[in-house]
């Protein structure tokens, strides 16, 4: 019998003292190692480095490419067992795709709308679909992958300081009447970003839904001329990510480099949201989860 609880008080003092080192690990380890992470356009600029500082980090991270080509070449800066996913966004049916190839390595405790397109180009340009190109993967893409995966309890959108600019335009969303101006339609596009982080903070529970403006990165939409390097452009996913600092635990807010702005007003507007969201299930043909 005295044999029995000198064992049993051995298994308790072990079990303690692996409680007492779980308990002195620092906030980061502890809360964040096993986290898994899903960023579309992460085969370069922002969506690429927020992915690989989050690996560093010791984070299970998805990766997202926009075709096989694609995600062939961004094997080579990540470790073989990080899983990459394909679909082109400017297909209603890639995205589809897209959405159920990424489920297949969820559940996710983060998602981080990152891709996206910029206005330069010249004239507007219509996808496969019949649709204006900057609007479906801007602002179609993310509300597609948001209604069809499963739901991850932190989303993060990525905007742009130009979303200031934005105007809603539920009239004339795609730009098809007048002279076609890239720059609005993008301005446009990322004020809807912002739209969509609000909308689903205001109709989920148990989710943190945020907007970022990463600044203006030097990658191939920023162009050569920005002033903000790829650090700067992926820190603030990063720290939303993490949610070490209780700053970043909030729901329905705008961030530029870890601080809080003020979005564009139409933003905050319920029923515009609300607009957004039944043009994009009309264009879609799938319904917003609430």
């Amino acid at each position: 019998m005295q044999k029995y609880c000198y064992h049993a008080r051995i298994d308790i003092q072990v079990e303690i003292v692996i409680l007492i080192r779980i308990l002195w690990q620092p906030i980061e380890e502890r809360e964040l190692a096993m986290a898994k992470i899903f960023i579309t356009g992460s085969s370069d600029g922002i969506g690429l480095r927020t992915a690989q500082e989050l690996v560093k980090l010791g984070h299970s991270v998805v990766l997202h490419a926009r075709n096989q080509e694609r995600a062939k070449e961004v094997f080579t800066s990540f470790p073989k067992d990080v899983p990459v996913v394909f679909g082109d966004l400017a297909s209603l049916d890639e995205t589809s795709g897209l959405a159920a190839a990424a489920d297949k390595f969820g559940p996710y405790d983060v998602i981080i709308h990152n891709a996206g397109i910029g206005g330069g180009s010249e004239g507007r340009v219509l996808t496969n679909d019949g649709l204006e190109r900057i609007f479906q993967v801007n602002v179609l893409a993310p509300y597609l992958l948001t209604s069809l995966m499963e739901k991850a309890k932190k989303m993060i959108y990525l905007s742009s300081g130009l979303e200031a600019a934005g105007r809603p335009r539920f009239d004339d969303i795609l730009h098809g009447h007048g002279v076609f101006d890239g720059m609005q339609a993008y301005s446009d596009s990322k004020l809807y970003d912002v739209m969509l982080a609000f909308a689903v903070a205001r109709l989920w529970d148990n989710v943190f839904s945020n907007a970022v403006d990463p600044g203006w990165i030097k990658t191939k939409l920023g162009g050569s001329n920005a002033t903000d390097n790829l650090d700067r452009g992926a820190e603030t996913q990063i720290w939303l990510t993490e949610g070490v600092d209780p700053d970043s635990l909030v729901n329905g807010k705008y961030f530029k480099w870890k601080q809080e702005l003020t979005a564009n007003p139409a933003a905050y507007d319920v029923q515009m949201q609300e607009q957004l969201l039944a043009i994009c299930e009309e264009m879609t043909g799938v319904p917003f989860r609430r």
